[in-house]
């Protein structure tokens, strides 16, 4: 099996939350199969959103602008896999890792002088409510972005009823999270 190089962005601002034990469980598993892991807390970078402003690579990087998307792309453009890891916030992605994928532009389609190399992606993500249905908006938009990347979806956990510290261990999900680290 190739070893592959996996960066797992994590959404959440909240330090050691569900989402965040989750993203170190799938880095266990994937650790233990011999896989490069790292994790990029998007919390705590200050990543300013897309402008839409098309200059892109005018100054030999992803973003003409500075801020800490510089910080991100060497990671992106070394990863195999991308696994987003996150809370849900308002059925989305939280602004904190929204931003970091909306950069993200510059690498798409033929604008970028250098493509990702990334073919595989991963989506875990807990809500505080117990209706499953509040995954269609963030699961509607990781699919969205897997096909327009091209990119393999290796799978989503979504695990509703997640909220406050800790009830990550009221389910199943690290030890699902570990598995599908080994599996990658």
């Amino acid at each position: 099996m190739k070893k592959k190089n996996i960066l797992i962005l994590t959404g959440s601002p909240r330090k050691r939350g569900n989402s965040e034990q989750m993203a170190e469980a799938l880095k266990k598993g994937a650790e233990l199969a011999g896989h490069q892991v790292t994790i990029f807390r998007s919390a705590d970078h200050q990543i300013d959103g897309c402008v839409a402003c098309e200059g892109c690579w005018s100054k030999g990087k992803p973003c003409v602008f500075t801020d800490d998307f510089d910080h991100l792309y060497p990671f992106l453009e070394q990863a195999d896999v991308i696994v987003y890891a996150t809370p849900l916030y308002w059925f989305s992605f939280p602004v904190q890792l929204k931003s970091a994928i909306d950069k993200m532009y510059a690498y798409a389609g033929k604008r970028s002088p250098q493509p990702l190399k990334i073919s595989e992606c991963v989506l875990m993500v807990v809500g505080g409510d117990d209706d499953p249905v509040i995954f269609k908006g963030i699961s509607g938009s990781y699919r969205a972005i897997a096909h327009y990347m091209n990119w393999q979806d290796r799978g989503i956990l979504a695990y509703p009823g997640v909220h406050a510290m800790d009830d990550i261990y009221q389910t199943d999900a690290l030890k699902r999270a570990q598995q599908l680290g080994e599996v990658l």
